[in-house]
């Protein structure tokens, strides 16, 4: 009996780390990382301080299961995404497209790490750093093969490929920060809009005819407010 009972101590431990975390970032969205505390936090995820403590030594190491957590996520998604596709400037495409998608699905992670984080530490920003690095390479690789096939002309892609990362930052960053109301972009036309931009900049081709972002509606297939953590 006892060979089967520890696969399910773990499974029950991974759905109350997933339920901390969950809870962390619903705090951490409203209040910001300085002002969310532990006791909040515990409180929102339907446990005491102490459970909290067991799962995490404090709130950085929190921050930083989200971000991995998050990231892996994201990565997962890309990697799909890319793999579906047989040209490499579709992959590269295809990655930021995922990219933007999925990050504008989890919104209040993504604000968490744009905006609420501010503060967190040296460590935190680190591994953002890394990450960002990660999905640089990610679409640089792309980019050369691009460049290897005759695509697209030769370029230093390690900074075109930073460029493409920067835009989609700034572009994410506007959305998860504001205000849904008549003036504000639907993600749709975020999204052609600003991977028109980027498939210029390479000179590849855009797929379809061009979108304005002055009209249009948003694709009902796409659930773009979806918050929280994804449930395994």
């Amino acid at each position: 009996m006892a060979e089967f009972s520890m696969p399910v101590q773990q499974a029950r431990a991974r759905s109350r780390q997933q339920k901390i975390l969950r809870a962390a970032a619903s705090v951490i969205s409203r209040r910001g990382y300085q002002e969310a505390g532990i006791e909040e936090i515990a409180r929102e995820a339907e446990t005491s301080k102490g459970g909290v403590y067991f799962h995490f030594p404090g709130k950085e190491s929190i921050l930083l299961a989200l971000l991995d957590h998050t990231s892996g996520l994201v990565r997962g998604k890309v990697e799909q995404a890319i793999a579906a596709e047989s040209d490499p400037v579709a992959k590269a495409d295809a990655a930021l497209r995922v990219l933007l998608r999925t990050l504008a699905k989890h919104r209040s992670l993504a604000r968490v790490f744009a905006v609420e984080a501010a503060g967190a530490g040296p460590q935190f920003n680190a591994r953002v750093a890394e990450i960002q690095d990660e999905f640089v390479a990610l679409v640089r690789e792309q980019l050369d093969a691009a460049v290897a096939t005759g695509a697209i002309v030769p370029m230093d892609t390690a900074i075109v490929a930073q460029a493409w990362m920067g835009a989609l930052d700034a572009v994410l960053l506007r959305y998860v920060t504001s205000r849904p109301g008549p003036g504000r972009r639907s993600l749709d036309e975020i999204h052609e809009t600003l991977r028109a931009t980027l498939l210029r900049s390479i000179g590849a081709p855009v797929p379809g005819a061009a979108v304005s972002v002055a009209g249009g509606s948003p694709r009902p297939t796409n659930s773009i407010e979806t918050n929280g953590l994804e449930r395994r």
